[in-house]
């Protein structure tokens, strides 16, 4: 019995050496344990980003003109298609010209009966002259003739001016367009009576390309980027006008950025906003007036700032943090602060130095907290939708090994 208990001794330790160098030479973990996860990084860089704030707002027409009625009279026809673009000085309704005309004709008469009257005036005037300085005729005379000219000098000038008056009148007859837009819908039809006593509105024609925005910012926020600024932690978003983006009323961003043109210098008492004006390129005419939208503005920018996905922040009450690979691959929770969000990420103030590596993706991997991770650079969104599916399969890769753990006990 003692030599075979020696001899089961040594096997025994053999076993084991060979088991130790297995483990040294990289096999499995002893005790069957799991592999580290693999999860998603990505390495802090810092960066100037900009602060981008989304502001409700309104579009406008860059110019509306409404189009009246300046000469009285009966409307005979309308010129031009509801709703569509019409020129600069595009005839758009006829109003009966018949009176026009013929104060016109009776100005041009006028006209002449004081072109004639002028003619025999002067007639006079010139025959006296000689006969005054050879003392023919007495000097008042001839002053009762030169003052006769002038006076029918003056009733030509103002029959002239009767003339342009009626002509302009008659040009009022036939309504055109003050301004090159959009045309809407007629607000008269044909045989209404117009401009009686009153300019009546026919119709609006307005100028959609460009468009305005018209936007409200509080003054809250307007005080605290001023500070930041002046503070030297925020800079100003560039030396010419800040560029702006439209968002639509359905989630969509418009393809045309615009240039903000003008803050307005006063607050609103009610509200406590103030009011700015962007101005917005719409060849299209897809932007129409009136229509709801948001407006996103840079104003300010982070010098030094960090982007991270905003599935790899954790926020509550006590505050936002991360999970950061350590120098032994383990996850270690960061506290960080965060200032706005932008395209799906958030702008990181403080909490993360330069080169390090911040989860983003993998955290159903980590079943064990606190272990080894195998971390691996983040592909991006297309990633997340195929984690779930990475997820699953550790639990089941696990189940064989317990199964044969099993089965040798």
């Amino acid at each position: 019995m003692g030599l075979r208990a020696a001899v089961a001794l040594a096997a025994a330790a053999v076993l084991l050496a060979a088991c130790g160098k297995k483990e040294e030479g990289g096999g499995a973990p002893a005790g069957g344990g799991m592999p580290p996860a693999t999860v998603g990084v990505v390495t802090v860089q810092p960066q100037s980003v900009g602060l981008v704030n989304e502001l409700p707002g309104r579009l406008e027409a860059s110019r509306v003109a409404q189009v009246r009625a300046r000469a009285a009279g009966i409307l005979q026809k309308r010129l031009f298609r509801e709703g569509s673009d019409v020129k600069a000085g595009q005839p758009l309704f006829t109003i009966d010209a018949a009176p026009y005309e013929a104060a016109l004709a009776s100005a041009q008469a006028s006209v002449a009966r004081a072109e004639s009257t002028l003619v025999q005036a002067s007639a006079q005037a010139q025959r006296l002259k000689p006969l005054v300085e050879a003392n023919a005729v007495s000097k008042q005379d001839y002053d009762n003739a030169v003052a006769a000219q002038k006076a029918a000098e003056a009733e030509l000038a103002a029959a002239r001016a009767s003339v342009q008056t009626a002509r302009i009148n008659r040009g009022y007859a036939q309504v055109t367009a003050p301004i090159s837009g959009r045309i809407g819908r007629a607000l008269v039809t044909e045989g209404a009576l117009v401009g009686q006593g009153e300019a009546t509105p026919l119709a609006v024609v307005q100028q959609i390309n460009p468009m305005y925005v018209n936007f409200t910012q509080s003054t809250t926020e307007v005080l605290r980027l001023r500070k930041a600024m002046a503070a030297g932690s925020l800079a100003k978003a560039g030396t010419d006008a800040a560029t702006v983006q439209v968002v639509l009323e359905d989630g969509s961003t418009y393809g045309r950025p615009g240039k903000l043109l003008f803050s307005d210098l006063t607050v609103d008492a009610t509200s406590g906003q103030v009011t700015l004006r962007a101005e917005v390129p719409n060849p299209d005419g897809l932007l129409l007036p009136g229509m709801y939208v948001r407006v996103r503005l840079e104003q300010a920018q982070v010098n030094n700032a960090i982007l991270l996905p905003q599935q790899a922040v954790t926020r509550s009450n006590q505050g936002d943090t991360v999970l950061v690979v350590g120098a032994d691959n383990k996850p270690v929770t960061r506290q960080i602060k965060i200032g706005s969000g932008q395209n799906n990420q958030w702008v990181v103030l403080d909490g993360l130095k330069p080169g390090e590596q911040v989860i983003v993706d993998g955290f159903q991997k980590m079943m064990v907290p606190g272990a080894p991770v195998k971390a691996v650079p983040w592909a991006g969104p297309a990633s997340a939708a195929s984690a779930p599916a990475g997820g699953a399969s550790a639990p089941a890769a696990a189940a064989p090994a317990a199964s044969a753990a099993s089965a040798g006990n």
